[in-house]
C-alpha cells in the first residue's frame, strides 16, 4: 500500500513539472533542449530549469524588448562540453550568440542559418568540427562571423557572399580547404577578411577587389598560389596585407605603392622574385615592411629611404646583391632593421650607428666588408647588433656598449682583430656576447668577467690568452661559457661551482693545467661539459656524478690520471661521455650500465685493464659507438655486446683480448665500423652478413680466420690412431736413439740462429722502399714478403687486360697475390733517371712519409719499388672504383644517404691530411676520379703522386697542381698552391655530389660547374633544374639536407681564398648538415693503424664544431634548450596575421649560421 502511494506522488510531480514547462515561452522550450546537449560541469546554467517561467533571467540570457524575447544568449567562457543543439535554429529573435572558449564538440548545425536577425555570431576557440554550413549564407544581417580556433574542415561555401552586411569574417586557425570563393566579393561592408592558418589553396580570386572598404586582408599560412593580384593595389582602404607563408610566386605588384593607409606588409617565406618594386617607396603610412625568407634579387631600391613612418623593415634571407643605402639609417622611427643572410657586398655605411631609434640591427650572413663603423659605439638605443659570418676587418669599436643599452651583441665568424672593447658591458645589460671564429688578441676584460647581467659568452676559436679570472660573484646569471680553441691557461678556479646557472662550459683546446676542481659538481645545471685538449691532470671528481642534468661529457686528450669514477654512472641524462687518450688505469666500472641514456662512450687511448664488463651490453642505447681501443683490457670478448643492437662503432682494437669473436656480435646489424685489431684473438669470424661488410683493416695482427678474410680456417681433421712412440719402440737400439735427439737438437739451433738473423734484419717500418741497386726482385708488405715476380705474375706483366685505370700519375693495375690472395691495386709510375739521386732520394722520403699514414679514408700505401726505370706504389684496392665512374653513369646507384656518406668520410680524409699530420699535407689534385670507394661505398681519399709535404712555417709552394675544372682560381695568378686550393677543389667535388654533373660542361650546357650553380642560384631554378634528378628530389628531408650542403660547397667555391673554411670546417658543417639522428660520424671511430711520425702524436684533439642555426649536433640542441627566452619570444603564438611573426623571434642569437 505504501508503495502505491510513492508511485501516485510520483506522478504527481512529473504532471505538475509537465505543467509549468508548458508555462514556458517557446524561446525558454527552445533554451532547455539547446541545455541537453551540453555539459555543465561546472553548473553555470544551474538555474535553467523548468521551475523558472521567466527565461530572461536565466544565466547569459537577455530579453531587452517588452515581448521578452531571447536577444542576446552569451554563453561565453563557462567551461561547457558537449554539441550545439539545432533546436538553436528556435530562437527567431536572437540577435547575439557568443558561445565562444568553451570545449564544443560536434559541427555547426545547419539550422544556425535560420537565425535571420544575427547579428554577431561567436563560435570561437572551441573544438567544432565538420563543415561550415551553407545555410549560413541565410543570415542576412550577420555583421561579425568569429568561427577562428576550431576544427572546421572543407570549403568557405560559396553562399558567404550573401551575408551582404558582413564586417568582419574571422576563421583563422582551422582546417579550411579548398579556394577562396570568389563570391566573396560581393561583401562591400567587409573591412576585416581573416582567414589564415588553414589550408586554403589556389589564387586569390581578382574578385576580391569588390570587398571595396576591406583594412585588414590576412590569408597567412595557407597553401595559396599564384600572382599577388595587381587588384589589391586598388583596394585604397588596406591597412594591413598579410599573406606571408604561402606559395606566391613572381614579382611583387608595384601597384602595391599606391596604398598609402598600409600600416603592415607581410609578405614573408613565399617564393616571390625578381626585384623589390621601388614603387614600395610610396608606402608613406608604412610601419612594418617584412619581406623576407623568399627569392628577391637586385639591389635595395633606394626609395625605401623615404619610409620615414617605418618602424620595423626586414629584407633578410633573399638574395640581394650590392650595397646597403645609407638613406636606411636616416629614417627617424626605424627601430629594427635585419638584412641578414643575402649576398650583399661592400662596407656598411658610417652613419650606421646614428639612426636615431634603432635597436635592433642584423647584417649577418652577407659579404660585406671593411670595419665596423665607429657611429655604432655612439647609437643610444641599440640593443642588438648582429653581424656574424661577414668578411669584415679590423678591429671592434673600442667604447662599442659605453652609450647605448647593448644586450646582444653577434660578431663571430669575421676576420676582426684586436681586443674586445673593455667597456662592452658598462651599462651592464649585455646578455650575451659571440665574438667566436675571428682573430681577436688581449686577455677577457675583467669588466666583462664580471657582467653581471651576462648569460651567454662565446669567443671559441680566436687567438686570446691570458688567465681567465671569473668573478664569480658578479657571473651568476652566467649560462653559457665558450672558450675553446684559444691560448688560454693557468687554472680552473675552485670557485666555478658558484656559477649555478651555468649549462654549458666548453674550455677545450687550451693550455689549463692543474686538475679539475671537485666543485664541477655543484653545478647542478650543468648540461654540457668540455675540458678536452688541455694539460689538466689528477684524478677525475667522482662529484661530476652529482650534475644530474649532464648530457654530454668530454674530459678527453688530457692527462688525467687514477681509476674511472663509478659515480659517473649517476649521470643518467648523459648521452656522451669520452674519457679518451689520458693516463687511467683501472678497470671500467659496472656503475655506467645506469646510464640509461648513453649513446656514445670513448676510453680508448688510456691504461685500463681487467675484463670488458659484460653490463655494456645492457646499455641498449648505444648507438654512435662504444670505443675501447688502445688500453690493456684482457679476456675475452663479453657475449653481452651483441644485444647493442644499434651500436655503429664498436673500437677494441689494440687491447690484450683473447678467444674467439663471439657469434653475437652478428647481431649487430646498425654496425658500420668495427676493429678489432692488434689483440691475439683467434678462431674462425662468425658467419653473418655483419662481418661482409668489412676487410681484413678491422682484424689486422689478429689469428681470426674465415671470410670476409683471405686466411681461410684449417678443416676440422680426425684424429690418428696412437703411434707409440720411438723412444718406446723395442726395435730402435739405445745408440740409434742417441743419434736422433743429437741430430734433432742440431736442426733445432740451426733454425733458432736462422730466425734470430732473419728477425734482426727485417722491416721496422710499414712500407719498405727497395731500390734495384739494393734488392732488385724482392718487395716488402707490411704483414709478409712478396716478391716483384709476384707483382709481374699477377698483373701479366702490366698487360692491358689488368690494367684498371690511368691517368697523369700513370697506370694502375689490378694485381691478386698468388700466394694469398689478396687484391691490392699497383700504380706504375715513370721515372726520369736523369733527375739525379738527389731527386730520386726526395721521392723516396716522400714515399716513406706518405706509408706512414693511417686513416679509414685514406687509401693506404702498401708498398714500393723501384723497377726498370718505374715506380710501382702498392695500394689497397678499392673494388667500387672512384667516385667519377659512379657519378657518370646514366643509372647511378648513389641515392643521397651513400653520397652524404662519401661526402664526409672524403672531407675526413682531407681533414687528416691538413690538420693531424705535422707538417701537414696538400693533395694537390682533389677530384672524384681520386675519391675511392670501398666494397661499402666508405670514401678512400687516394693518388697522393702529386702530392707534396709541406712545412707548418710555409704558406705556399709552386708547382703544377689541379684537374681542369677543380683549380681553385687563384691559382691562375698566383701559380701557388695552398690548403684553400684544396678546399676549393673538395667543394667542386661536392656540387658534382649534388648535381651529378661535370666539373666542366660545354659552353651552351653551362659551362664550369661552379659558375652554372651560381647562376643557377641567382636565376633561382627549382629544385629539380640543380640537383641531380637521379635522386629522391620529393622527400624534404633529403632536399634540406642538399641545401645544407649546397651552402657548404658554395662556402668552399668562394673565389677569395680567405673567405673558404678549413677542411676541420667543412667536416663540422657536413656533420651538421645531417637532419638524421642516424648519421655515422666518425669523428672519435677513426682508426690509425702504426706509428705516425710525421704527426706531433698518434692522434689530436679534433675541434668542436661551431654552432650554427641549421645545426643538430648535440651541443646546438643543448644551447636551443638553455637558451634564455626574448621577449619576444615569450609572446604567445600569434592568430597568424594582426601580429604577424616578428623578426627577431626567428633570429637565434645561441647560435652563427655557417
Amino acid at each position: 500500500m505504501k508503495g502505491k502511494k510513492e508511485r501516485w506522488w510520483m506522478l504527481l510531480l512529473a504532471l505538475l513539472s509537465f505543467h509549468f514547462a508548458l508555462g514556458l515561452s517557446p524561446d525558454g522550450v527552445a533554451l532547455l533542449e539547446v541545455k541537453e546537449h551540453l555539459i555543465d560541469s561546472s553548473g553555470a546554467l544551474a538555474d535553467w530549469d523548468v521551475d523558472a517561467a521567466y527565461p530572461c533571467e536565466w544565466t547569459g540570457v537577455f530579453c531587452p524588448n517588452p515581448q521578452g524575447r531571447v536577444w542576446d544568449l552569451s554563453l561565453g567562457a563557462l567551461n561547457l562540453t558537449g554539441t550545439i543543439s539545432a533546436s538553436i535554429g528556435k530562437l527567431a529573435a536572437l540577435r547575439y550568440l557568443n558561445i565562444s572558449f568553451n570545449g564544443l564538440t560536434g559541427e555547426i548545425p545547419a539550422g544556425i542559418g535560420l537565425l535571420s536577425r544575427l547579428v554577431i555570431l561567436d563560435l570561437s576557440t572551441n573544438s567544432l568540427s565538420g563543415v561550415i554550413p551553407g545555410e549560413i549564407g541565410n543570415l542576412r544581417a550577420l555583421q561579425h562571423l568569429l568561427l577562428m580556433n576550431n576544427n572546421l574542415q572543407g570549403p568557405i561555401p560559396g553562399t558567404i557572399g550573401g551575408l551582404t552586411a558582413l564586417v568582419e569574417f574571422l576563421g583563422y586557425t582551422n582546417n579550411l580547404t579548398g579556394p577562396l570563393p570568389a563570391s566573396i566579393g560581393n561583401l562591400k561592408q567587409l573591412q576585416f577578411l581573416r582567414v589564415g592558418q588553414n589550408g586554403i589553396s589556389g589564387p586569390i580570386p581578382s574578385e576580391i577587389v569588390g570587398c571595396i572598404n576591406l583594412q585588414f586582408l590576412g590569408l597567412a599560412q595557407n597553401k595559396l598560389t599564384g600572382r599577388i593580384p595587381a587588384v589589391i593595389g586598388q583596394m585604397i582602404n588596406l591597412t594591413s596585407v598579410v599573406l606571408w607563408d604561402n606559395l606566391f610566386v613572381g614579382a611583387v605588384p608595384p601597384e602595391l605603392g599606391n596604398l598609402k593607409n598600409l600600416t603592415l606588409l607581410a609578405l614573408y617565406r613565399n617564393v616571390l622574385g625578381g626585384t623589390i618594386p621601388p614603387e614600395l617607396g610610396g608606402l608613406s603610412s608604412i610601419q612594418k615592411l617584412y619581406i623576407y625568407a623568399n627569392n628577391f634579387t637586385g639591389g635595395i631600391p633606394e626609395s625605401l629611404g623615404n619610409l620615414t613612418t617605418a618602424v620595423e623593415i626586414d629584407l633578410s634571407e633573399n638574395s640581394l646583391t650590392g650595397g646597403i643605402p645609407e638613406a636606411l639609417f636616416r629614417l627617424p622611427n626605424l627601430q629594427l632593421l635585419h638584412l641578414f643572410e643575402n649576398q650583399l657586398t661592400g662596407t656598411i655605411p658610417l652613419i650606421a650607428g646614428l639612426a636615431p631609434s634603432l635597436m635592433f640591427l642584423d647584417l649577418s650572413l652577407n659579404m660585406l666588408t671593411g670595419s665596423l663603423p665607429t657611429s655604432l659605439q655612439e647609437s643610444p638605443n641599440l640593443a642588438r647588433l648582429q653581424m656574424f659570418s661577414n668578411n669584415l676587418t679590423g678591429d671592434i669599436p673600442p667604447l662599442l656598449g659605453t652609450f647605448g643599452n647593448l644586450t646582444i651583441l653577434e660578431l663571430s665568424q669575421n676576420a676582426l682583430t684586436g681586443s674586445i672593447p673593455p667597456q662592452v658591458c658598462a651599462r651592464g645589460v649585455l646578455v650575451l656576447l659571440h665574438l667566436a671564429f675571428n682573430q681577436l688578441t688581449g686577455t677577457l676584460p675583467q669588466g666583462l668577467l664580471g657582467c653581471q647581467s651576462l648569460q651567454q659568452l662565446d669567443v671559441e676559436a680566436n687567438l686570446m690568452t691570458g688567465e681567465v679570472l671569473l668573478d664569480v660573484w658578479a657571473l651568476k646569471q652566467l649560462r653559457q661559457l665558450e672558450i675553446r680553441s684559444n691560448g688560454f691557461s693557468g687554472v680552473i678556479p675552485p670557485e666555478i661551482g658558484e656559477l649555478q646557472q651555468l649549462q654549458v662550459l666548453s674550455i677545450a683546446d687550451n693550455f689549463f693545467e692543474s686538475g679539475l676542481p671537485t666543485e664541477i659538481g655543484q653545478l647542478n645545471q650543468l648540461v654540457y661539459l668540455n675540458v678536452s685538449g688541455n694539460r689538466l691532470q689528477g684524478v677525475i671528481p667522482p662529484e661530476i656524478g652529482n650534475c644530474s642534468l649532464l648530457q654530454r661529457l668530454d674530459l678527453s686528450f688530457n692527462a688525467f690520471t687514477g681509476g674511472f669514477p663509478p659515480e659517473l654512472g649517476k649521470l643518467q641524462g648523459v648521452s656522451e661521455i669520452l674519457v679518451g687518450e689520458n693516463q687511467l688505469d683501472g678497470s671500467i666500472p659496472d656503475s655506467l650500465v645506469d646510464c640509461g641514456r648513453l649513446q656514445y662512450l670513448h676510453v680508448g687511448g688510456n691504461n685500463f685493464s681487467g675484463y670488458i664488463p659484460s653490463s655494456l651490453g645492457q646499455i641498449n642505447t648505444l648507438q654512435y659507438g662504444l670505443n675501447l681501443s688502445n688500453n690493456a683490457l684482457i679476456g675475452r670478448i663479453p657475449d653481452e655486446l651483441g644485444l647493442l643492437s644499434m651500436l655503429e662503432m664498436l673500437d677494441l682494437s689494440n687491447n690484450r683480448l683473447t678467444g674467439q669473436i663471439p657469434a653475437s656480435l652478428a647481431n649487430l646489424n646498425s654496425i658500420v665500423y668495427f676493429n678489432v685489431s692488434n689483440n691475439p684473438l683467434s678462431g674462425q669470424l662468425p658467419q653473418g652478413s655483419v662481418f661482409l661488410r668489412f676487410n681484413e683493416t678491422s682484424f689486422l695482427n689478429t689469428s681470426v680466420c674465415g671470410a670476409p678474410l683471405t686466411t681461410l680456417c684449417p678443416p676440422t681433421a680426425t684424429m690418428p690412431a696412437p703411434v707409440t712412440p720411438v723412444w718406446q719402440d723395442a726395435s730402435v737400439s739405445p745408440g740409434a736413439l742417441v743419434g736422433i735427439i743429437a741430430v734433432v737438437i742440431t736442426c733445432a739451433l740451426i733454425i733458432i740462429l736462422v730466425g734470430a738473423c732473419w728477425f734482426c734484419r727485417r722491416p721496422t717500418v710499414p712500407v719498405h722502399v727497395v731500390s734495384e741497386k739494393e734488392m732488385e726482385d724482392t718487395i716488402f708488405l707490411p704483414r709478409s714478403g712478396v716478391t716483384l715476380n709476384d707483382i709481374l705474375v699477377a698483373t701479366d706483366n702490366f698487360s692491358e687486360a689488368a690494367e684498371i685505370g690511368f691517368g697523369a700519375c700513370g697506370r694502375v693495375y689490378k694485381a691478386r697475390m698468388p700466394s694469398s690472395g689478396q687484391l691490392i691495386a699497383v700504380k706504375k709510375m715513370t721515372t726520369h733517371l736523369d733527375s739525379g739521386m738527389v731527386m730520386y732520394d726526395s721521392f723516396t722520403a716522400e714515399i716513406k712519409t706518405l706509408g706512414k699514414i693511417r686513416h679509414r679514408n685514406i687509401v693506404k700505401l702498401m708498398g714500393f719499388c723501384s723497377h726498370q726505370g718505374y715506380n710501382l706504389l702498392m695500394y689497397d684496392y678499392m673494388p667500387k672504383g672512384s667516385l667519377g665512374e659512379h657519378l657518370l653513369k646514366e643509372d647511378c646507384e648513389l641515392d643521397w644517404d651513400l653520397r652524404y656518406k662519401i661526402a664526409v668520410g672524403s672531407a675526413e680524409g682531407l681533414e687528416y691530411l691538413h690538420h693531424d699530420c705535422k707538417p701537414l699535407i696538400i693533395h694537390r689534385d682533389i677530384k672524384a676520379n681520386n675519391i675511392l670507394l670501398d666494397d661499402h661505398y666508405e670514401a678512400h681519399v687516394g693518388d697522393f703522386g702529386l702530392a707534396k709535404l709541406f712545412e707548418a712555417d710555409t704558406k705556399s709552394m709552386s708547382g703544377v697542381a689541379g684537374s681542369y675544372g677543380y683549380i681553385a682560381p687563384e691559382y691562375a695568378y698566383t701559380m701557388n698552391v695552398t690548403e684553400k686550393c684544396d678546399i676549393y677543389s673538395f667543394g667542386v667535388v661536392l656540387l658534382e655530389l649534388l648535381t651529378g654533373r661535370r666539373p666542366v660542361q660545354p659552353v651552351d650546357d653551362g659551362g664550369d660547374l661552379v659558375t652554372w650553380v651560381k647562376e643557377a642560384m641567382q636565376t633561382h631554378k627549382s629544385v629539380s633544374g640543380v640537383f641531380d634528378t637521379r635522386l629522391d628530389l620529393s622527400d624534404v628531408v633529403i632536399i634540406e639536407e642538399m641545401l645544407l650542403v649546397l651552402k657548404v660547397a658554395l662556402f668552399c667555391t668562394s673565389n677569395d681564398p680567405k673567405d673558404r673554411p678549413t677542411m676541420r670546417e667543412v667536416v663540422r658543417m657536413l656533420l651538421e648538415a645531417s637532419t638524421r639522428k642516424h648519421r655515422d660520424s666518425t669523428d672519435d671511430g677513426q682508426s690509425v693503424e702504426g706509428s705516425i711520425e710525421i704527426a706531433e702524436s698518434e692522434t689530436e684533439p679534433i675541434t668542436e664544431e661551431p654552432l650554427t642555426q641549421e645545426s643538430i649536433t648535440h651541443e646546438t640542441i643543448i644551447v636551443e634548450m638553455i637558451t634564455e627566452p626574448t621577449e619576444e619570444d615569450e609572446k604567445p603564438l600569434p592568430d597568424e596575421e594582426e601580429n604577424p611573426e616578428p623578426t627577431s623571434d626567428k633570429e637565434e642569437p645561441v647560435s652563427d649560421k655557417p
